[in-house]
């Protein structure tokens, strides 16, 4: 197949209060591909995301990976199916190297405590070192996280989320904040580490999304407006008049 489907969202509908956050959307995701969603605030893309992570829990319609329903299952038993998730502000420790950060992440040693028992084997250190060579951050190994700039705090909790080998990685504005070169980086980042893994990645802007997606979906009050290539969606009068309206 050439086409694999990894991730089958389909009639999604959640409502908080009577009102429809994300409404009957349909999305599908191939094998390795990294799609972007974007659209104005509040169109639900955040929330599209909190759904499939199991964050937040649909109301009706269903989400598979990789064949398995996660509508019925609890967020940890997600991540375990293979979904890893950053939200918008990174949650590192930053009293931990980042080193140390790192090999905590790694899957045997979830949890803090988790990681104190388990002993520093090769095959940890061998994962540490490729993801911080990944992640721009070899020559910062040994250095606190809560030293590191900004970007670098971004880049530190998507290396978190490599040790775990995720097949399916979302990711919410990753480049907010960061400096033009950060920007540069992180684009250079994400088109090599989805050569073996599926993307999401919710983005504002257009510069970025433009080096980075392979698709993009285009969300507008909890409906999908259009999709496709970056330039037929930006083509698209619906999209400009949705963007241009506000």
């Amino acid at each position: 197949m050439a086409n694999e489907m990894i991730l089958e969202v389909e009639d999604l509908t959640v409502a908080f209060d009577g009102f429809k956050a994300v409404d009957t959307l349909t999305l599908y995701v191939e094998k390795d591909e990294l799609r972007v969603v974007i659209g104005p605030n509040g169109a639900g893309k955040t929330t599209l995301l909190d759904l499939i992570c199991g964050k937040t829990k649909a109301s009706k319609g269903s989400i598979k990976f990789k064949d398995k329903e996660l509508t019925q299952m609890a967020e940890h038993q997600i991540v375990r199916t293979g979904v890893g998730r950053k939200f918008q502000t990174p949650s590192i420790y930053e009293n931990l190297t980042v080193f140390q950060n790192l090999e905590v992440s790694f899957p045997r040693g979830r949890g803090v405590f988790a990681s104190w028992a388990f002993k520093r084997t090769a095959d940890v250190v061998e994962r540490v070192h490729q993801v911080g060579e990944e992640i721009f951050l070899t020559d910062h190994l040994e250095r606190e996280a809560g030293l590191l700039s900004h970007g670098q705090k971004q880049w530190l909790e998507i290396g978190m989320l490599l040790m775990q080998e995720p097949e399916l990685l979302m990711l919410d504005e990753p480049i907010a904040g960061m400096s033009v070169r950060e920007r540069e980086q992180t684009a250079e980042l994400l088109n090599r580490i989805c050569k073996n893994r599926s993307m999401i990645v919710i983005e504002h802007d257009m510069e970025f999304v433009k080096r980075i997606a392979h698709k993009v979906t285009v969300m507008h009050q909890g409906k999908i407006l259009a999709e496709g290539s970056m330039d037929k969606v930006q083509a698209d009068e619906r999209v400009i008049e949705v963007y241009l309206g506000h």
